[in-house]
């Protein structure tokens, strides 16, 4: 199963290369993984049938909990082939009704095709959530395709708010369920069903995010507004995959929360609802897609209804007609795209007498929505007299006759829908239409749509094989009063035949009185959920404009006052009111400490009195420097080494900022109840901080994890302690921090650069001095990179001589930091540090050029591949049966050298090491302003230099 969920990423990250050597034909290839998917689960349908069950695991972090359960039983098998085998027909559709962008849409539909299958084989609700998440994900970049049109982006948009506000509550719903069972795997909550507490409260958020997901009303209106994506899409997302996510965990979990008090009102009022009134609206459409989008939505609705019904009967008629639907809904679908690319339009006003001129597309279309209508003997047939017996004679049922009702109007809709899309999209002749012309299809365009329909044909001919795929499922509810349920064309002249008959013969008079007379413009108009939804979305975004208008002032020391408030009032007034003991620490422990914080605090209150930007940070850069004495007093090197390096980037990256800042602090700064109130504020956070150190110290009750660390260090080899908790013990923590630094640096470089592209030219330069300031060591000829980039008396050949000089050694430096942290005070972030420390002193003296001479790769990629090399070092160990981000002691004996020891986690070292280079780079490249003219005229009116 892991390596099915491998094969999607893999085939969809290769596509695009795919494409440029095979052109159209990378859609068979691509085919290829869902068709395999098909065959692997074949080869365990035997015994999942008979109650067996697969299960993997993947252990993450096994001591946290965090593992990656699979499992494949009877319904993940069912859904399985759904997902799999539509999607491999959809993608060999594509083949010809693709033209543009042809690889990245195929990577999108394997990747979204993978997280549907780690979805329904998901056996942790985590697990699940995470590959429910990345389904909303794909389907949005599916949507919105490149983004070009508006109606494109804004569906994409809403199904992306909807199903992700709904998978956020039922996140939330999973944790309380989790609690409430005392286990988050699946498997062992349909074993053990948790009772009482907050599971009825659980059970409210998981159905809200199943509702959202599967379009229940009112939330489905994202689904007909996502028809703007293109036909093969839809025919996956919307008719085979994504909306069935939502069905799939209602089915899942009813046997072990059907009979919490909250799940049967609003499954059966939620589904039977959506599945009349969508119905009633889709005969209101005309356009093709439209039509089919409002009856999918009304089709989930019946679906919802029963397999969150809870008995074996509405199980079975729910699996049966889960089959149904995805078989007869895809061929729909993708037929309708035939139609619009022989035609060039889906208005049904606009078509007539395609019947005759594509007599064989008729012919399969014509087949897939007879199973829609529920006639025999195709497998809609089976699933609805199925659900109608489970109605009927569901005793277990409140109001199951009211019920039965219900399903037979929403069934007489669906035939009229039915018939409707039939005779709109290949009817007789319209009057006063003259028929567009039309050529046939290739064969190959036919073919999915063909089977699909065959195989609603199939199934239901062949119903024992359907009966042996879908009992599996259903038999884990117990049987009704009289007996199972079995599946079957005939059972006689019953009152479930007779309904059926019923409801069929209602379909077609609504729709012969349509066509006669009744305009479906003319049907009552049900309420718009579209324009409730465009209605709440405008409200928000003029709400958000208020906020921002009240809030967002454009001045940081506004924003900053505000935050160290709340830290002083919230915290500060907790604090005070619990009244903890701060204990009795000593002032110092060595004598040079009082020295340092008597920098450090002069430091801190001359910056108050400071007027020039330049002096304020380079006595906030005293402070930094004085705290780094104060670890190295206290004995911690490698932390102390660690606060000077940042200290120093810090204050060489916020010069080079300050470069386009005016070299005085505001005038309105001087103010005296400005520096009373800054003053005060500064003192109280002080106060709050130190305060609420010392409670912490002084409260604590268990041993200090420090102990653990120095006492295991040992085993990943490291004399370094502060090293191996950085690769070692904590090395996810690393993982995920050089994550957030390199996507913050990637931010602060594409605002920066968005800002110099709008930035005004400096205009109107003073002519230079007519008698320049010349100096014994100024450049004469521009044989030194970058020499164009500023004036020479602004550089010295003494200066950039040296640090050319410097440079390979403090390279060397990094180098030595880098391959000795596992031992002694380094490691990759400082050692990156070091090396980044090198590159500014390139920068400084010789400008971008000199730069470049001195690194030829783009600091993206630098970083880039440091943050690839620490994630493969990470999955590394999965390969060989361990879990990720393990380590292990590798020894080598050397000749004249000897015995080397070093640990495998030097290469998440290494990671580190070249993404702080790369993010050091990309700052340089995006805080580094010009050296030239421009600047330094700048710098001569006040504007550009501190």
């Amino acid at each position: 199963m892991l390596v099915l969920l491998a094969a999607h990423a893999v085939a969809a990250v290769s596509m695009p290369w795919w494409e440029k050597r095979l052109g159209r034909a990378m859609w068979a290839v691509a085919a290829l993984v869902p068709l395999a998917t098909v065959a692997w689960a074949g080869t365990r349908a035997a015994r999942v049938l008979d109650g067996g069950a697969y299960e993997e695991s993947l252990y993450w972090a096994p001591s946290l909990g965090l593992t990656v359960d699979l499992r494949l039983d009877a319904l993940s098998l069912l859904m399985l082939w759904v997902v799999a085998g539509v999607g491999a027909l959809v993608l060999l559709y594509c083949r010809y009704s693709i033209e543009h962008d042809a690889g990245p849409l195929a990577a999108l539909l394997l990747a979204f095709a993978g997280a549907m299958t780690g979805l329904v084989l998901a056996d942790n609700l985590f697990v699940l959530y995470v590959f429910w998440e990345l389904t909303t994900v794909a389907s949005f970049l599916l949507i919105a395709g490149r983004g070009a049109r508006v109606e494109q982006r804004r569906a994409a948009r809403q199904a992306l708010l909807v199903t992700a506000a709904g998978g956020l509550a039922m996140l939330l719903g999973f944790i309380v369920l989790g609690q409430e069972a005392g286990t988050y795997r699946v498997s062992a909550i349909l074993a053990d069903p948790p009772r009482g507490g907050a599971v009825p409260a659980a059970v409210v958020l998981v159905l809200v995010g199943a509702f959202t997901k599967s379009a229940q009303m009112p939330a489905h209106g994202w689904l007909p507004a996502a028809m703007v994506a293109p036909t093969p899409v839809s025919a996956f997302l919307h008719a085979a995959a994504m909306v069935k996510a939502g069905v799939y965990l209602v089915a899942r979990l009813a046997p072990a929360l059907a009979d919490v008090t909250p799940w049967r009102p609003m499954v059966l009022g939620v589904g039977l609802a959506t599945m009349v009134v969508a119905a009633w609206r889709a005969l209101r459409e005309t356009d093709l897609k439209l039509l089919l989008a409002y009856g999918t939505v009304s089709e989930l609705g019946l679906l919802t209804a029963l397999l969150g019904a809870g008995t074996r009967t509405a199980a079975l008629a729910g699996v049966v007609m889960l089959l149904a639907h995805a078989a007869f809904k895809s061929a729909l679908f993708l037929s309708v795209g035939i139609v619009d690319h022989q035609t060039g339009t889906r208005d049904i006003r606009e078509l007539s007498g395609l019947g005759r001129r594509l007599p064989v597309l008729f012919g399969v279309t014509a087949l897939a929505a007879a199973s829609m209508a529920g006639l025999p003997p195709l497998v809609g047939f089976l699933g609805k007299e199925a659900a109608l017996d489970a109605f009927l004679h569901g005793t277990e049922l409140a109001g199951h006759y009211q019920l039965t009702v219900v399903l037979v109007c929403g069934s007489a809709l669906t035939v009229a829908f039915a018939a409707r899309f039939l005779h709109g999209a290949f009817g007789g002749r319209m009057p006063g239409k003259e028929a567009r012309a039309v050529r046939s299809p290739e064969p190959g365009f036919v073919v999915p749509v063909a089977v699909l329909s065959a195989a609603g044909l199939v199934l239901g001919v062949a119903y024992p094989g359907t009966a042996a795929l879908t009992t599996a499922y259903a038999d884990a509810y117990p049987p009704g009063a009289d007996g199972p349920y079995e599946l079957s064309l005939w059972h006689g002249f019953t009152p479930v035949l007779g309904l059926s008959a019923l409801s069929l013969a209602v379909g077609v008079l609504i729709h012969v009185l349509l066509r006669r007379g009744a305009a479906p413009a003319r049907l009552p108009r049900l309420p718009d959920v579209q324009h409730a939804y465009d209605r709440v979305v405008e409200g928000v975004d003029r709400l958000a404009v208020t906020l921002t208008r009240n809030t967002q002032v454009g001045s940081l020391p506004v924003y900053l006052t505000v935050l160290l408030v709340t830290v002083v009032a919230v915290p500060g007034t907790a604090l005070v009111a619990a009244a903890p003991s701060l204990g009795s620490p000593p002032l110092w422990r060595y004598s040079l400490e009082p020295v340092l914080a008597v920098v450090m605090l002069a430091a801190a209150a001359t910056v108050v009195a400071a007027r020039h930007r330049l002096t304020a940070i380079l006595l906030t850069g005293a402070v930094g420097y004085a705290a780094a004495g104060l670890f190295l007093v206290r004995g911690a090197p490698d932390l102390a080494l660690t606060q000077f390096l940042v200290e120093t980037m810090t204050l060489v990256v916020v010069v080079l900022v300050l470069r386009r800042m005016p070299a005085r602090f505001d005038p309105g700064r001087r103010s005296v109840p400005g520096r009373v109130l800054r003053g005060a504020l500064a003192v109280g956070v002080g106060a709050v901080v130190t305060c609420f150190a010392l409670a912490a110290a002084s409260a604590r009750t268990a041993p200090v994890i420090s102990t653990g660390y120095l006492r295991r260090a040992a085993e990943t080899g490291a004399l370094n302690v502060v090293d191996a908790i950085i690769v070692d013990f904590r090395a996810l923590d690393t993982l995920g921090e050089i994550s957030v630094v390199l996507v913050a640096a990637v931010g602060v470089g594409s605002l920066v650069r968005f800002r110099d592209r709008d930035a005004v030219p400096v205009a109107d330069e003073e002519p230079p001095a007519p008698f320049p300031t010349t100096h014994w060591d100024e450049p004469r000829q521009t044989w030194l990179p970058g020499a164009g980039e500023r004036p020479g008396g602004e550089r010295s050949v003494l200066l950039e001589v040296a640090i050319r000089l410097l440079f390979p050694s403090i390279l060397v430096l990094s180098l030595f930091l880098l391959f000795s942290g596992h031992y002694r005070p380094g490691g990759g972030f400082s050692g990156g540090l070091v090396a980044g420390l090198a590159f500014v002193l390139r920068y400084l003296v010789g400008g971008q050029a000199d730069l470049g001479a001195a690194v030829r790769l783009r600091p993206i990629a630098i970083a880039g591949t440091g943050l690839v090399v620490a994630a493969v070092v990470a999955l590394v160990p999965l390969a060989v049966g361990g879990t990720p981000l393990d380590s292990d002691l590798v020894t080598w004996h050397l000749p004249l050298v000897g015995e080397v020891k070093w640990a495998t986690s030097l290469f998440l070292d290494v990671g580190v090491y070249l993404l702080v280079a790369g993010v050091v780079l990309k700052l340089l490249s995006a805080v580094g302003v010009s050296l030239g003219r421009g600047d330094a005229a700048a710098v001569r009116k006040g504007e550009g230099s501190a």
